[in-house]
């Protein structure tokens, strides 16, 4: 079975959910923040906290238009939105790395450069490589030479594609794969969403482990979460804040601690449903049923002892606790061995 390590979790199929909570510059630059936020996540049941990595002037040009909705982000240039929020340098991930670890949740951040790879690589136990560098092929070799896990969004792109980033990857020294669904709008409509997609890189990609990047609004139900994972995302990653009413950036498509509370809650009563049996077996708790409402072979009439059964001297009843109706042709054409009555059920003791 195909799976996937990620921090002290392996992750298959039929995994419960590994959790990226995508704090990513939700911290607006504030160290407390961001370690409020970490709390917060480890509080709601993350497996990960996730921050992004970047430098306005080695991410975008200056003259970089806006791709995310204008009315909730008024930002009209990339490099100034980003510019709001590169504050942190790498001893600030260090911090942070740290602080993950104090409270007990695997510490991540998406790195946009390469100077970000190299000073990321010993804090994080895998990568996460966000959907706009997926065909960024010098990128993807840099970090698959490091040698661990990467997770990959695939937001905006072909199959194709998806194909050359899992082959550069895997020829470069990374071995093992999962990749996100992802739409890459913000926010994303519901209609947009099109989870199907997710069946399809299972198709595309049966060998890999599939998971889903989040950026609808989220909802009371969780329902495109919850929807992904019974599609089979097994990883989910979704934007988090601490306050969705503020303005700007990722906060407006962002879950909080109480959405990933629930969450968490209903996809525990999911699992408790789903079960671990895969084939389909009579459980123990429906032993009593088994026997008691299935039907045996039961004597319509008298019957004279050494009598030869016909079809017209049986029929079938509850409970089950007799020769079962399956057995019909073997015990059509038998002698019976002593009187039967009317309503008897018939147990193979009862025929020569």
């Amino acid at each position: 079975m195909n799976y996937i390590s990620l921090g002290n979790r392996v992750i298959t199929p039929s995994s419960r959910p590994y959790i990226i909570a995508e704090i990513g510059v939700n911290h607006e630059g504030s160290m407390d923040l961001a370690k409020r936020l970490i709390e917060l996540a480890k509080e709601g049941g993350a497996d990960a906290a996730k921050f992004q990595s970047y430098k306005a002037d080695t991410l975008a040009v200056r003259d970089s238009p806006a791709y995310w909705d204008l009315n909730s982000e008024p930002t009209r240039s990339q490099h100034e939105l980003f510019k709001k929020y590169d504050a942190f340098e790498p001893s600030d991930y260090v911090v942070l790395a740290e602080h993950c670890e104090s409270v007990g949740i695997d510490f991540l951040s998406t790195p946009f450069d390469d100077e970000a790879v190299e000073f990321l690589d010993p804090l994080m136990h895998f990568y996460k490589i966000a959907s706009a560098d997926l065909n960024n092929l010098p990128f993807l070799k840099k970090i698959a030479a490091k040698g661990k896990p990467v997770v990959i969004s695939t937001g905006a792109s072909t199959l194709p594609e998806i194909d050359v980033a899992v082959q550069t990857l895997a020829l470069n020294g990374c071995n093992d794969i999962a990749l996100l669904h992802c739409i890459l709008n913000y926010p994303t409509k519901n209609e947009d969403a099109h989870l199907r997609m997710i069946k399809g890189l299972q198709h595309s990609f049966p060998e890999m482990v599939i998971g889903y990047s989040d950026h609808t609004l989220p909802d009371e139900s969780m329902l495109s979460l919850l929807t992904a994972h019974m599609l089979g995302a097994v990883i989910i990653e979704k934007h988090f804040t601490h306050d969705k009413s503020l303005p700007g950036n990722d906060h407006y498509h962002a879950m909080d601690v109480n959405d990933l509370k629930r969450f968490q809650e209903l996809v525990g009563r999911m699992h408790s449903m789903i079960g671990d049996y895969t084939l389909r077996v009579p459980l123990p708790t429906e032993e009593i049923a088994r026997k008691q409402a299935r039907r045996s072979l039961v004597v319509r009439h008298k019957l004279p002892p050494g009598h030869t059964l016909s079809a017209g001297d049986l029929t079938y009843k509850r409970p089950g606790t007799g020769i079962g109706p399956e057995h019909w042709e073997d015990v059509v054409g038998r002698k019976v061995s002593a009187a039967c009555e009317p309503d008897q059920i018939l147990k193979w003791s009862m025929l020569d």
